[in-house]
C-alpha cells in the first residue's frame, strides 16, 4: 500500500548541475544559478561557485548553506597553510582538507557534492569529492542533478588538450543540455576560469 503522505525521496533535495574541466591552460568551474527547494524554486540567483585562494576554486551542488561553510573553513586552512609554511597550497592538499572535513562531519554530513581545482605549480587539475570526502581525481567531472545528463555531452565532446576557448564552448553546450532537461537547474551560468597567469569569472544568461 502507498502511504500518500510520504514524500518523495527527491522533493527535499538541493538542485544543482555543477561541472569542473580542465584544458591546455588551467580549469574551468561552472555552475548555473538556481536554488531550490524540492520543486519551489527559492532563487533565481544563486552562486554555487567559490574562490577559495587565487589559485583555486571550487563549484558544488547540494544546500548553500553547507557548500558556504565548507568553502570558509577550506579558505581559512589554505591561508593558514600560507602563513605557516610560507607558500602557497596545492590543489591536492586542499582537496585532502576538504575531504578530512566532509569526512569528520560523515555522522551529521554537509550534503554537498564538490568539485575542487585550480592551477598549481604541478598544473591544471580537479578533483571531485561526495558527502563523506572521497576525493576522485578527473580530466572532466559534473556533480548535481543534472550530472548524468551533463557527463553524457562531457564524454562526447571532451579530448585532452583543448584551448581556453574550445572547452568553454563544451562547457556551454553540456549546460544548455542538462538546464534543459533538469527542472532543478537553470537561470544562467556563472564561469570560474584559472589559467597559469591568474583567474576570472564570468556569466551567462540561457
Amino acid at each position: 500500500m502507498i502511504d500518500h503522505n510520504q514524500q518523495h525521496p527527491y522533493f527535499l533535495m538541493p538542485g544543482a548541475t555543477a561541472l569542473g574541466v580542465v584544458y591546455s591552460d588551467g580549469v574551468i568551474l561552472a555552475s548555473e544559478k538556481r536554488v531550490t527547494y524540492g520543486y519551489f524554486v527559492t532563487s533565481k540567483a544563486g552562486k554555487k561557485i567559490f574562490k577559495i585562494t587565487d589559485h583555486i576554486g571550487a563549484a558544488c551542488a547540494g544546500l548553500v548553506a553547507d557548500m558556504q561553510n565548507l568553502i570558509r573553513e577550506v579558505e581559512a586552512y589554505a591561508n593558514l597553510f600560507k602563513l605557516d609554511i610560507n607558500r602557497r597550497i596545492s590543489i591536492r592538499s586542499a582537496a585532502k582538507v576538504m575531504s578530512n572535513l566532509l569526512f569528520g562531519r560523515r555522522l551529521f554530513p554537509l550534503i554537498t557534492q564538490t568539485i575542487i581545482g585550480g592551477v598549481d605549480d604541478e598544473g591544471p587539475s580537479i578533483y571531485v569529492l561526495d558527502i563523506l570526502g572521497s576525493v576522485i581525481p578527473d580530466d572532466y567531472a559534473a556533480v548535481g542533478t543534472g550530472a548524468e545528463i551533463a557527463i553524457g555531452v562531457l564524454e562526447e565532446n571532451y579530448r585532452e588538450g583543448m584551448t581556453l576557448q574550445e572547452v568553454k564552448d563544451v562547457v556551454v553546450r553540456t549546460m544548455k543540455s542538462a538546464l534543459s532537461r533538469d527542472s532543478m537547474s537553470g537561470d544562467g551560468v556563472d564561469f570560474l576560469i584559472f589559467t597559469r597567469k591568474g583567474q576570472f569569472e564570468e556569466s551567462a544568461k540561457f
